[in-house]
């Protein structure tokens, strides 16, 4: 294939860089360098990218790739910035994040889950199942080198039922396992919502009963408890998908519409009213249904429920047995009925459930609810399962607000420094002695003042600081200097702890 060369640029005929190529031929025209060589540097090298791939790139959406993408091997300044809906995590942020983790996990473990995780990139048919569910639009999704459909997965659940179908009968019921990944969803971004968050799953298979949905909350609240939250701050807004169910049954409204269903009235509180009835319409539901089925959303007690459907109705029963564990467990002040909780996943089949915050500022801090059938889609066998995502985003938000974000100080138990440069190595020998019987080190790994020292010790919150000096080496000690205390003394090197 011919090409046109300048300068240090090679561009082919028939795939080109339009602004490139631009910028060659005015260079060509006025004999002038394309681009300051200072700033950019552009080796010759073919590109296949067409203009299509370019825009699905900027949209999180994707293109089949015959080969690797633009190859121009540039040098220039960039942006600083992490790419839009992404985030940076320099130490203070990392501090939080640890924290808040370690949480997720001690929690976990007290309610006695294991830890599981699954890859970031999973295969795309796992996260499309029925038409209308938001999240289809939102896929990160592309198909990689050997032309398969993959995914940046944009929740958790759906991977651990594929690990679940993949372990078979290796594995015991009930399995009670929890997670803390990161998530992908290209959506529009809002307080406490990114394109990126991580988030904690508990799930448990293997049973039937509404007693995993009350363990599950339980294990939520005390989470809330630990970091200071309380009942005036968070509350649970809980239904049941079944109630949706005897609605539509009533109205011969058939089952394959009833996702969709669900998808439209998840919208409620998120666009006007008109709209979802406009939408309800659209998918052959009556005006009597959508009226009925309007008003039945309304509700806010289960008594009322009862009167408009009666007390044979299998989602009520369900109801009153979690509200009484609620108050066994001590949690009755958290939880509250709200029939128009349905969430937005198809997959859920039962009982539902939202945290939220109560002066209404935030999105919904949490959600979950039972998914009895979600094994076979995928071609598995189906197992009553349960469980909940809790993303990391939102909750911080909610600490800002009530005043109670952790302070999350670097903590070094000691920094070791030498007064003169020749003793250096036997300053390392001091820090490995400590590392070797746990204590943490920072080691000053260059010859700087005290004064110095003291400030760095300042900035990481030794608790003490050990100095290496001839005349004390000499006697085979060091000088220890309590930082809290201001307290000094010297010790032997074999005894120091």
């Amino acid at each position: 294939m011919r090409a046109i060369t300048n300068l240090s640029c090679l561009i082919h005929h028939n795939h080109y860089h339009p602004s490139l190529a631009s910028a060659v031929l005015r260079s060509l025209r006025h004999r002038l360098p394309v681009f300051s060589p200072s700033l950019i540097r552009v080796r010759a090298q073919s590109t296949s990218t067409s203009h299509a791939e370019l825009d699905n790139a900027r949209t999180g959406r994707s293109c089949s790739l015959d080969s690797p993408p633009t190859h121009l091997d540039v040098t220039q300044k960039i942006d600083v910035n992490p790419p839009k809906g992404t985030r940076d995590f320099p130490p203070e942020e990392m501090r939080l994040r640890n924290w808040l983790f370690q949480n997720f996990r001690e929690v976990s473990q007290l309610f006695g889950f294991e830890e599981v995780d699954f890859p970031v990139l999973e295969s795309e048919a796992l996260f499309i199942r029925k038409a209308g569910e938001e999240i289809r639009d939102q896929l990160y999704c592309f198909e990689d080198r050997g032309n398969r459909r993959v995914a940046l997965r944009p929740e958790l659940t759906p991977s651990l039922a594929r690990l679940v179908i993949q372990k078979g009968k290796s594995v015991s019921l009930p399995i009670k396992w929890f997670a803390i990944g990161q998530c992908w969803r290209y959506e529009r971004m809002t307080r406490g919502r990114r394109r990126e968050h991580y988030q904690w799953n508990m799930d448990i298979i293997g049973v039937p009963n509404v007693t995993a949905e009350a363990e599950l909350i339980s294990s939520i609240i005390t989470f809330f408890k630990r970091i200071g939250i309380t009942s005036s701050d968070v509350g649970f807004k809980v239904s049941s998908r079944k109630v949706l169910q005897e609605v539509l049954r009533r109205y011969s409204i058939p089952e394959s519409l009833f996702g969709r269903v669900c998808v439209i009235i998840d919208k409620l509180e998120k666009i006007p009213i008109d709209d979802i009835k406009k939408e309800l319409k659209s998918v052959e539901l009556s005006e009597d249904a959508v009226e009925e089925l309007l008003q039945i959303l309304s509700v806010k007690s289960l008594t009322k429920l009862e009167e408009k459907l009666g007390s044979s109705v299998e989602a009520l029963a369900d109801l009153k047995q979690l509200f009484l564990l609620a108050e066994k467990y001590g949690y009755s002040d958290w939880i509250q009925f709200d029939a128009s909780i349905v969430r937005g996943l198809a997959y859920y089949t039962g009982i539902v459930f939202e945290g939220f915050d109560r002066e209404g500022k935030l999105r919904a801090i949490c959600g979950g609810g039972r998914y009895d059938r979600l094994l076979s889609t995928f071609g598995g066998d189906d197992i009553p399962a349960c469980g909940f995502g809790f993303g990391d985003a939102v909750i911080v938000e909610l600490l800002k607000e009530r005043g109670l974000m952790p302070e999350l100080s670097p903590q070094v138990q000691n920094i070791v420094c030498s007064l003169d440069q020749d003793l250096q190595s036997e300053a390392s020998s001091v820090a490995a002695r400590l590392r070797e019987k746990g204590q943490s080190v920072d080691l000053v790994l260059e010859s700087k003042p005290l004064k110095w020292v003291f400030k760095r010790a300042a900035r990481i919150n030794a608790q003490r600081l050990i100095i290496v000096g001839s005349t004390e080496w000499q006697k085979g000690m060091v000088s220890v200097k309590i930082l809290s205390s201001g307290e000094q003394y010297e010790i032997k090197i074999d005894e120091l702890e």
